[in-house]
């Protein structure tokens, strides 16, 4: 199916794209328009159903449980009546099953039991870590089952309706539902990119490891900021992550900046210290995140091994240093010697002995050991500082503008219906 949509005129790094010029028909006059039906109004599945209605399809029924649901259904949704789940699914003919991944199952058996699912009823789950055999109750009740999850995080108000302009979507369906999956997505104004139903775990996970958990790394920068005095830590940070964001997306590993990417053991050693004086809650991620760093700095050659070896040395210690037992989680923290191949003081994976590469043994004579050699300067090595796009090259591409400030989202709700990442 083919459908020209309106681009945003910005996209996600601030520089302008195109927009489509061709006129948009008349929602009203497209054929096969479906009444929608919601299922969790938590923060996702009102803005889908929004995106739907402006697409010309007609949401019908929602259920919510909690205030800021049906205060957000409300909103999002003006004029839609809110009832019980079984009742949505005998008004709609296409079901939007938002509710939290660990909730879903249970569900979905529960309205196939009691007979709710009617049979050629769309019925689509928004879940990140389900393909669509969690949906096999319904199915068997005749339901055809969809697997939609947008890679988008949501904060429970129209922006995010905004938001799905070009945002990817993780689907799962049958092959003769496959049309019908990429027209949706494409109606709600996003991008299909179609997910094996065993690769479903791993794609959510990598969707966590790159959002959520930046969510957390962002949030303790703030509040380390503010401990040092910074009266703005936003709009201190947003630059930085702005550029930082850009060049990982463009280069990889390659955009690795810093102490670590380095090898400045000393200022590592003074991070540490100051982090466990200051702020000893956010050591133990310190330390696990510089260690990654610094496995593939090495595994990539950006990271030489005799500088490794001294900074290896100072993230081992650093879980041995009075004091550091009575940070929360540290204890518990693998040093360089418990990490997948790894012997002796340190080292990145398949390492022996005091530091290095992958791959290299412990002799600081070994001839394998340049196995990664200090990058030549020039300006046609892309990893020497001479190089235009080196990341700390002064002419390095222009950072993108820094982001509006969004909007705070909402605490998190009812845990029946929070977002489904």
């Amino acid at each position: 199916m083919t459908r020209n949509r309106p681009v945003p005129l910005a996209d996600w790094n601030g520089k302008a794209t195109r927009v489509s010029t061709v006129q948009q028909p008349d929602p009203r006059d497209r054929p096969a328009r479906l009444t929608v039906g919601v299922v969790g109004t938590g923060r996702v599945g009102p803005a889908l159903a929004a995106s739907l209605r402006l697409a010309g399809h007609r949401p019908v029924a929602a259920s919510g449980v909690s205030d800021a649901s049906r205060r957000r259904a409300e909103a999002l949704l003006p004029g839609v009546p809110l009832v019980a789940p079984e009742e949505v699914l005998r008004r709609a003919e296409l079901v939007l099953l938002t509710v939290p991944d660990d909730v879903l199952p249970a569900l979905v058996a529960g309205l196939a039991e009691t007979g709710a699912v009617r049979p050629g009823q769309l019925l689509v789950h928004t879940s990140g870590r389900y393909g669509t055999k969690v949906l096999d109750p319904a199915l068997r009740a005749g339901a055809l089952p969809l697997a939609l999850h947008p890679a988008m995080t949501f904060t429970g108000t129209p922006v995010d309706v905004q938001r799905l302009a070009g945002c990817s979507f993780g689907v799962t369906a049958p092959e003769e539902l496959r049309l019908a999956a990429e027209a949706l997505v494409i109606e709600m104004g996003g991008e299909p990119e179609w997910i094996a139903e065993d690769s479903r775990p791993l794609y959510h996970a990598a969707l966590a490891l790159g959002a959520n958990h930046l969510v957390t790394l962002v949030a303790q920068s703030m509040e380390v900021l503010r401990t040092a005095g910074v009266a703005a830590p936003d709009r201190m940070l947003g630059p930085l992550l702005g550029a930082a964001l850009d060049n990982a997306l463009r280069s990889g590993d390659a955009a690795l900046t810093g102490p670590v990417a380095r090898g400045d053991a000393g200022t590592v050693a003074a991070h540490v210290a100051e982090l466990r004086r200051h702020a000893p809650a956010a050591v133990p991620g310190y330390l696990a995140m510089a260690r990654t760093t610094a496995d593939r700095a090495l595994a990539h050659g950006l990271l030489r091994p005799e500088p490794a070896e001294a900074l290896l040395e100072v993230l081992a210690g650093a879980t041995d240093v009075p004091g550091t037992a009575d940070v929360p989680g540290t204890a518990d923290l693998p040093g360089p010697t418990d990490l997948p191949g790894v012997t002796g003081n340190g080292g990145g994976p398949g390492v022996t002995g005091n530091g290095g590469g992958p791959g290299e043994s412990n002799a600081p004579g070994n001839p394998e050991i340049r196995k990664h050699p200090e990058p030549t300067a020039g300006p046609d090595n892309p990893r020497s500082p001479d190089h235009p796009e080196y990341p700390d090259h002064p002419e390095h591409p222009e950072r993108p503008e820094h982001p509006e400030h969004p909007e705070h989202p909402e605490h998190p709700e009812h845990p029946e219906e929070g977002d489904p990442r």
